[in-house]
């Protein structure tokens, strides 16, 4: 996945990452941080007006890639996006769901 983040951002888009968990999105946007990729995490425990702030920056460029949850399922429309990971898709059910983009 980082290989085709760092792809995705020299090519001048941004990356969305679904992951299953809370805790899953704090771990993960902390290990691509590591490895130098400008990343932020979007959960429940984000407050409103919190939230519009990181799509906000996403959309101008502040950070590349935007770790959350339910992403996808919320309708978000980020023409900027190149790239979307959904980590362990299959274990909840996501590619069962008939209302799923996938």
């Amino acid at each position: 996945v980082v290989g085709e983040i760092r792809e995705t951002t020299k090519a001048g888009y941004r990356t969305l990452v679904t992951v299953l968990t809370k805790r899953m999105a704090e771990d993960l946007t902390e290990y691509l941080h590591e490895n130098g990729i400008r990343v932020r995490y979007m959960h429940s425990d984000i407050d409103t007006l919190e939230r519009i702030e990181i799509l906000r920056d996403l959309r101008l460029g502040a950070f590349d890639v935007l770790v959350g949850i339910n992403l996808l399922r919320e309708g978000l429309d980020i023409p900027e996006c190149g790239f979307v990971a959904i980590l362990d898709a299959d274990k909840e059910g996501f590619l069962r769901s008939e209302t799923s983009l996938i």
